[in-house]
Order: structure tokens, then C-alpha cells, then sequence
């Protein structure tokens, strides 16, 4: 009778696991800003970098300041993975941190440029505004968010596991095994469906904007890129996926 002990087992490490996301996503997707009522506010439209932000993050924000000055032809991005300055003089700290990150000599291969922008000071006050607001995810609410989701999909597999053991362990003559495998297969689709919400539900509004965040992400206007705002917008919510320029899309590559 082991794999009764076997599916005791597996019923705690689906009930542990799917608990631990559940728990985690609550709190990321709720309003993280609403016990700050002194927090300063965005206003009713984000602006392209607080779009680009909640929709991908520091890395989607260095993107898009890259671009953004690639298309006033004040820095120069080539196919080739090179960004070459034309005007040192930037408008704001984010661009004057993206000039800072590519160097006095004016040149630097992309993805370093856009990593060390997006680890910069400019980046991390916008997520600071945006997470005090209530409309970003805080980064200890993302990362559980993650951990959770591995910790259900690892407990499908030891699930998987202990029932394919407890069938190795099945008597001979002990008779029919579909018991032992309806048995296994009920806290084993208990995971399965935790993992299933999640993915439709959970990091749609967690991985970085907060249900709110997320509600102001879908009043942008992403379908006119004819218009430079609407591009740039277009860019920051869809990434990549909203370019054909090569040399533009390098600075994802």
C-alpha cells in the first residue's frame, strides 16, 4: 500500500504548490500603490516610456529611448548591431543616460547600450513612479510570481513520478492499475489547471502591470504608425513585433 503514501504526497505538493500561485498572484495583481494615497500619480494617458515599462519593462524602455532618437536622427542604429551618436545633446535623463551608456567615443554595439540604460537611474525612478502609483508590479510580487509557477510545474512532475513508481510497485496479481492512475491523475490535473489560469490569467497582468496599469494600457491607440507618437506607442506596448526597419529591429536583437 505504498502509493497510498505515494498520493498523499502528491496531494500536498498540489495543494502547497497551487496555494504559494495563488497567494503570489493576489499580490501582484492587486494594487500595490493604494497604501501610498501621497504617491505621485501619472495622468489619465500614460506616456510612451510608462507604456513601454508596463508592457516589457527597463529593457522595452532603453528600446524604445533608442528608437525614439534613431527617428529624430539623433543617434544612428545600424543592422548590423551598432549605435553611433549624431546629436551628444539629449533632451531628457533618459536619453542623456542612453548617450552615457554608449560612451565618449560616440559608438557601441547595441546590447550593451540598451542593457546598462536600462539598469540606469532614469529607468529605475520611472518603475519607482510607476509601482508607487499602483500601476506597475512590484519586483518582489513579479519574481514570486515566477517562482510559484515553477514550483506547481515541478510538482507535476514528481506527480508524474509517483504514480509511474506506484504502478512499478503494483503487485502482479493486485489486479486491475486503473485505480492507482485515476487516483494520481486527479491532483495531477489540479496542477495542470493551476498552470492553465495562470498562463490565461495571471501573467497577462502580473508580469509587469498591475490590473489597473493594465486597464490604461488597452485605452492606447497602437494602429496609427503614420503618426510619430502613434509608432513610438505602437513600439512600446507590442515591441519588436511592431517594427520592419532592420536597423530598428536590431536594438531587440
Amino acid at each position: 500500500m505504498f502509493w497510498v503514501l505515494f498520493l498523499l504526497l502528491a496531494w500536498v505538493l498540489a495543494g502547497i504548490t497551487c496555494t504559494r500561485l495563488c497567494l503570489a498572484a493576489s499580490r501582484g495583481a492587486g494594487r500595490p500603490g493604494a497604501e501610498r494615497p501621497g504617491a505621485e500619480r501619472p495622468g489619465a494617458e500614460l506616456s510612451i516610456y510608462e507604456a513601454a515599462f508596463l508592457s516589457g519593462g527597463p529593457d522595452r524602455v532603453a528600446a524604445l529611448a533608442m528608437i525614439a532618437m534613431a527617428r529624430q536622427r539623433r543617434l544612428l542604429l545600424a543592422h548590423t548591431g551598432w549605435a553611433t551618436v549624431v546629436d551628444p545633446d539629449g533632451k531628457d535623463d533618459l536619453e542623456r543616460s542612453v548617450l552615457g551608456a554608449i560612451g565618449p567615443d560616440g559608438q557601441s554595439r547595441i546590447a550593451p547600450v540598451r542593457l546598462r540604460t536600462a539598469g540606469g537611474e532614469p529607468v529605475r525612478k520611472l518603475a519607482d513612479r510607476l509601482t508607487a502609483a499602483g500601476l506597475a508590479v512590484p519586483d518582489g510580487a513579479r519574481g514570486g510570481i515566477d517562482v510559484a509557477v515553477r514550483q506547481v510545474q515541478g510538482a507535476a512532475l514528481a506527480i508524474v513520478g509517483l504514480g509511474a513508481v506506484s504502478l512499478l510497485m503494483w503487485p502482479d496479481n493486485g489486479g486491475s492499475t486503473t485505480p492507482v492512475v485515476a487516483w494520481f491523475l486527479l491532483p495531477l490535473i489540479v496542477t495542470l489547471g493551476c498552470l492553465a489560469i495562470a498562463r490565461f490569467e495571471v501573467y497577462p497582468y502580473t508580469r509587469w502591470a498591475s490590473t489597473e496599469g493594465q486597464e490604461l494600457l488597452g485605452l492606447l491607440e497602437t494602429d496609427r504608425p503614420d503618426d510619430e507618437r502613434g509608432f513610438l506607442t505602437a513600439v512600446a506596448v507590442r515591441g519588436p513585433r511592431a517594427l520592419t526597419d532592420p536597423a530598428l529591429r536590431a536594438v531587440f536583437d
